[in-house]
């Protein structure tokens, strides 16, 4: 699989990482299994990616202990990034995102306990705070962690162009993930030119639309309570019925090129100027050997031209 350097670290990056939050089994429904989650690790070994995208969030961190089991003495030999901040309040509860410096330090000792490691790669923050903590007074915690040892590189998820551009002031921040898909663009426009100007490499995530632009989903679809895409609104009336059309018409190009539909969806994400790599989730290793198939089409404009046709059939985004 191809990689590519995370600007300004000495971390090489497959275009696909594997995210975990399925593994955790908290809203992905009733059919998470382990041993397939532990399958699914190793199929993505063997088609050569090399990080893995996890959080305490996931599962309460069961996702963690799954991954670390499943990577055994491998864990050393790739990338883990995983997150902080984030108070978790049961299965039911909102979770709340606490950025103090106690929390960060203890958040992070408890993530190289249940993966099994001395040094974190890349770090991440969950979402901005919501206690009031100054954004200046969480970086200097995570900096304090590298300082240490603890963490290599740090970087952020889920903030705003204009915060971006104040942490990079205040921290060696080098990478921001955030989400991209045919179905959502925001990242286009000030995010996009932030990551690019500053050298921060950006890590898309929910690249299907959390299985949407797979294909999978035709006509009505329902979900079990467990699963957070039974009260998902990109998988009811109107959205859900655009997404399908977005879908059938990529799946008709991706037919043609000989990928599968999810293939298509994925490669345009990673070729996006300021993108480093994607984050895609798969529960079972069939369905990461489809999204693999992006690898193929990694630096194919011509490709992209007709994805960009299709997309602008259905509005854009």
């Amino acid at each position: 699989m191809h990689t590519r350097p995370l600007p300004g670290t000495d971390l090489s990056l497959s275009v696909l990482g594997l995210g975990c939050w399925a593994m955790g089994g908290l809203y992905w429904g009733d059919d998470v299994r382990d041993e397939d989650s532990i399958a699914t690790v190793r199929a993505a070994l063997d088609l050569g990616v090399n990080w893995f995208d996890t959080a305490p969030l996931y599962g309460e961190g069961h996702a963690d202990a799954v991954l670390a089991r499943a990577l055994g003495d491998r864990r050393h030999e790739v990338v883990i990034a995983t997150k902080v901040g984030v108070r978790a309040r049961g299965r039911h509860g909102h979770a709340e995102s606490d950025l103090s410096p106690a929390h960060i330090r203890a958040d992070a000792e408890a993530s190289l306990r249940r993966l099994g490691l001395d040094c974190i790669p890349l770090l991440q923050i969950h979402w901005p705070c919501e206690r009031g903590t100054p954004l200046a007074d969480s970086l200097g915690a995570l900096v304090r962690l590298q300082e240490d040892g603890l963490v290599r590189h740090i970087g952020l998820c889920n903030y705003s162009a204009e915060a971006l551009r104040e942490a990079r002031a205040l921290a060696p921040v080098v990478s921001l993930q955030t989400p991209l898909s045919l179905l959502r663009r925001a990242f286009e426009g000030p995010l996009q030119r932030a990551c690019v100007d500053l050298g921060v490499g950006a890590l898309a995530y929910e690249p299907l639309c959390r299985g949407l632009l797979t294909g999978r989903y035709q006509g009505a679809v329902s979900f079990p309570d467990t699963d957070q895409r039974s009260w998902d609104e990109r998988f009811q009336g109107a959205r859900l019925r655009h997404g399908q059309g977005l879908t059938a018409d990529l799946a008709r190009a991706a037919a043609r090129l000989g990928v599968p539909t999810a293939a298509l969806a994925l490669g345009w994400v990673i070729d996006r100027e300021g993108v480093t790599a994607a984050v895609v989730g798969a529960k079972r290793p069939a369905q990461l050997r489809q999204s693999a198939q992006a690898d193929r089409l990694v630096g194919r404009p011509r490709v992209w031209s007709v994805v960009d046709r299709i997309a602008s059939l259905h509005g854009g985004s």
